[in-house]
């Protein structure tokens, strides 16, 4: 059972008829439910509130940070440490471990934040009818079978069964991504009618937005089609980046590795008959060597810089390893709505008078003109006429909030009022000239509105808009170009109708007729109209979307539309903004997708371009198809229907302005224009994220092989350790770090947009990634081993000979950062005549300095040497370190050309 009825029932009740729907749920529709029955109702399916699944405990999600294998090395090193007495040791790497997991902690704290967003988009006032009075309650107190009215402006509580409607529309635009008003009915609908064709239901969570209704609550709470995108929401867990994919399976690898080669140190140290603790002190080291305790905090600071620089182009990223993958994305699926076009109803075309008309301009500001489709037609009185009509037989109005237009009532009426506004018509102004004395309100079976007006003259003039197939059976005759009256040439305005459908505008005629009464009723304009013409809207694409498109396209990127608005609509949007395959646009419906098997499925998911009437569920599977395809996804939405897809995605990103509070919570990233352009701007933020990314990989792995080698064969050789694991930690950290930050400032390149995208299925250390890193580590033991061995020979110093290892490790590193960083490539550009001018620099020269700076103190501040067992070097002491770095100027030559950096 649910909490309502069963499943099957529950799901149907758009398919019975009203009065059996008040039967099923024992209630009177005109006298309510008893308040004792409102109680033992509220008893058995409790509160009209959305319930979220339990989260963890922040104690928990804290705890669950440390859950990483690389970790769990360090950890129990430090245990151990702190077991022989080693607490500066032990203290120190369980600081390293501790910043990881603060890192950690802080990106996912806001993680499960969209369920209660999604509570509260239901939350509201509801007017209901009970023991025969109407009273208000909170919604949260509405049980199945409450009857609750409906009039202009609320917010519909629950999922309703209409069983009255007066001129209902109520915008389900957040639901089913439905760009315009939802005329509703009570008559019974198909068992298979999809959510947006449900024309007898009222969801929670929609808007009314003009006339009234009465409806009797069939499902409260997570049983309305809300709760369902709720429920789906908390079934999907966030998934990982292909980032943090790839490092987690890079940690693994790792891991066995560090624990063999460590165990192999410790044995043959014993075997050697050295001391165990002086043998754990060397498995430790080389331990701690190999796993690059920095990398998690380069990788953390690299993504919050690409986050500065994103959010400067309006995207605002709520979770950090979104900017990565957003840079690895292969396919954008956008739902339509809001996105790809304006969400503002825009006449586009008017027929009147045998002329055609484009309207220039988007939205509801009244900026644009009115222009001949053929030169030299000037404005005719038909088209004159035809624009009053849409202003005069007009039940809403425009207001300007914050310097944005929006309407206040019907969308599909605003555009009427802005294309007569382009053509220099004030509604206040015509009111005035020609007031209404009566009308005929739109209802379904009419499928027309007409006002009567005085002229001041003694005649009245109606005005009527509607349906063409309505308005045309009741006219004889049109106006013409001249202004005179001919005869209706009905073949010529269908195809005129068929051009602009095909176009996917929606179409209403207009026509007018004069009366001698001042009232006015149906039967008076049944016959006898005259037709002044018809006006063609569409929610338009935006122009900048339409250029973002075309370049994710050069950049290798599928761009797909998801939407739940009608198939021919999408379509013809589709066609505007270029996501035509091979000429053609591919497009399925939701219910063409609900039939399809898995592999039928993926190929459509690959073939298609558009995907239209889908429902949320069908979202989130259309995305989960193209994951499973190896597909890195980015899915863009505004609605409460995006939700679930906006979280299952690899990286979802929802609208700033027009988008609800639930798909903001639910997306990893927020688009303060609500400007689909600026997706393009982060994917190539994304893309130069990446490479710098790789560019740090690169850095500083080498130090953890030429670390790892060093003290390896050092045990092997039964020889000193070249380096302790606290130097290594400081190498690993601090040095490493100072180092390779100013990697995270490179400057993204002209061609980061040129290429494809990369292959998600990449490892991390492709081929040539891992040679560089080999060849250079080779060089890195050289010089840590070479160095120590030669100056504890020499001087019998064991602490100067560990502190020139290090320090020439230092100069060799600082040769190879600037070998990696646009200030080197453009110096050698520079020297090659490529470029005119090197590039700025100043974060890797800062780095540099930093790095220089702290390494003066670690071998020259008595603290730091009695901290770090280092030693004072002399000024002859650091020249030697100096040339010994030098060589690594060929070196990184060489692993250029192996793995260039991108």
């Amino acid at each position: 059972m649910t909490r309502t009825l069963e499943k099957s029932q529950a799901q149907s009740w758009h398919a019975q008829p009203a009065d059996l729907v008040a039967r099923s749920l024992d209630v009177d529709p005109r006298l309510g439910l008893s308040a004792d029955e409102v109680v033992r109702r509220r008893e058995r399916y409790g509160p009209n509130e959305l319930k979220a699944a339990p989260g963890k405990s922040p104690l928990v999600r804290f705890l669950l940070q440390f859950h990483q294998p690389l970790l769990y090395i360090l950890l129990i090193a430090g245990t151990v440490k702190a077991f022989l007495g080693s607490w500066v040791n032990a203290w120190v790497i369980w600081g390293v471990t501790l910043i990881n997991a603060i890192i950690g902690y802080v990106q996912e704290a806001k993680a499960e934040s969209a369920i209660a967003a999604l509570a509260a988009t239901v939350q509201t006032e509801a007017t209901v009818v009970r023991d025969g009075q109407t009273v208000q309650v909170s919604s949260a107190e509405l049980v199945p079978g409450d009857v609750v009215k409906l009039v202009s402006g609320d917010k519909v509580p629950a999922d309703l069964r209409l069983v009255t409607a007066r001129n209902l529309q109520i915008s389900e635009s957040a639901l089913t991504g439905e760009s315009v008003a939802v005329e509703k009915c009570i008559d019974p609908m198909a068992e298979d009618a999809p959510l947006a064709d449900r024309r007898n239901m009222a969801y929670a969570g929609s808007f009314v937005t003009s006339g009234r209704g009465r409806g009797v609550v069939v499902a409260i709470a997570n049983d309305t089609e809300t709760g369902r995108i709720s429920q789906l929401m908390q079934r999907q867990t966030n998934l990982s980046t292909p980032l943090t994919r790839k490092f987690e399976k890079f940690s693994k690898t790792l891991l066995y590795f560090i624990l063999a080669v460590a165990a192999l140190t410790f044995v043959v140290g014993l075997g050697y008959g050295n001391p165990w603790p002086d043998m754990f002190e060397a498995a430790v080291a080389l331990a701690v060597s190999a796993i690059p305790e920095g990398l998690p905090a380069v990788v953390t600071i690299t993504l919050a810089i690409g986050v500065s620089r994103m959010a400067r182009r309006h995207a605002i990223i709520r979770k950090l390893p979104a900017v990565e993958a957003l840079g690895s994305a292969t396919v954008i699926c956008s739902d339509k709505t809001g996105t790809l076009t304006e969400n503002q109803m825009t006449v586009q075309e008017i027929y009147a008078g045998g002329a055609a008309f484009f309207v220039t301009g988007t939205g509801y500001s009244p900026v644009g003109a009115i222009q001949p489709v053929e030169s030299g037609q000037p404005m005719n009185p038909a088209l004159t006429e035809c624009l009053k009509a849409g202003l005069l037989c007009n039940e809403s109005y425009l207001e300007q909030d914050d310097g944005q237009w929006q309407v206040i009532g019907d969308p599909t009426e605003g555009a009427l009022i802005v294309s007569a506004q382009k053509a220099g018509f004030e509604m206040a102004t015509l009111k005035a000239e020609l007031p209404r004395i009566d009308f005929i309100p739109f209802e379904s079976e009419h499928q027309y509105m007409a006002t009567l007006h005085s002229t001041g003259e003694g005649d009245r003039l109606v005005y009527a808009k509607g349906s063409v197939e309505a308005i045309l059976s009741r006219c004889d005759r049109a106006l013409s170009a001249s202004g005179t009256l001919q005869p209706l040439d009905v073949a010529a305005i269908q195809r005129q109708v068929e051009s602009m459908t095909e176009a996917g505008m929606r179409v209403l005629a207009f026509a007018t007729t004069s009366l001698a009464q001042d009232t006015l009723d149906p039967p008076d304009i049944d016959t006898g109209l005259t037709f002044l013409g018809l006006q063609g809207m569409i929610d338009p694409p935006r122009q900048e979307a339409v250029r973002a498109v075309r370049a994710c396209q050069s950049a290798g990127i599928q761009v797909k539309m998801i939407t739940g608005d009608h198939i021919g609509t999408a379509t013809a949007i589709a066609r505007q903004i270029g996501l035509q395959k091979d000429g053609q646009v591919q497009a399925f419906t939701g219910q063409a997708l609900a039939e399809m098997d898995d592999r039928q499925l993926a190929n459509a998911v690959e073939d298609g371009s558009v995907f239209a009437r889908v429902a949320p569920e069908q979202k989130l599977r259309l995305v989960e198809a193209l994951q499973a395809k190896g597909n890195v996804v980015a899915m863009t939405g505004d609605g409460v229907n995006d939700a679930p897809a906006l979280r299952q995605a690899d990286i979802g990103t929802a609208m700033g302005r027009a988008g609800t509070e639930v798909a903001k919570e639910a997306a990893d990233m927020i688009l303060t224009d609500d400007n689909f352009a600026s997706i393009e701007a982060a994917v190539e933020e994304g893309r130069t994220v990446y490479r710098n990314l790789l560019k740090a990989i690169a850095f500083l792995l080498p130090v953890n092989g030429g670390e790892s080698m060093s003290i390896l064969i050092s045990v092997l050789l039964n020889r000193a350790l070249p380096i302790l694991s606290l130097q290594v930690l400081w190498m690993n950290m601090i040095n490493s770090i100072a180092m390779t930050v100013p990697l995270s400032f490179e400057p993204k390149s002209e061609r980061v947009m040129q290429r494809p995208p990369r292959n998600p299925r990449e490892p991390l250390l492709n081929r040539k990634l891992l040679m560089r890193v080999l060849l250079v580590s080779l060089f890195n033991w050289i010089v840590i081993f070479g160095v120590f061995e030669w100056i504890h020979q020499t001087t019998d110093n064991i602490v100067l000979a560990r502190t020139m290892a290090i320090q020439a490790l230092v100069a060799g590193r600082i040769f190879y950062l600037l070998s990696i960083s646009e200030l080197g490539l453009g110096l050698v550009d520079k020297l090659r005549g490529r470029v005119q001018q090197i590039p700025p620099a100043p974060a890797v020269l800062a780095g540099i300095a930093g790095a220089i700076a702290l390494q003066v103190l670690f071998s020259q501040w008595s603290v730091m040497n009695r901290l770090f067992a280092t030693a004072p070097l002399s000024l002859e002491q650091w020249g030697i370190c100096l040339l010994i770095g030098v060589p690594m100027i060929g070196v990184a030559a060489i692993a250029n050309r192996l793995h260039p950096p991108e």
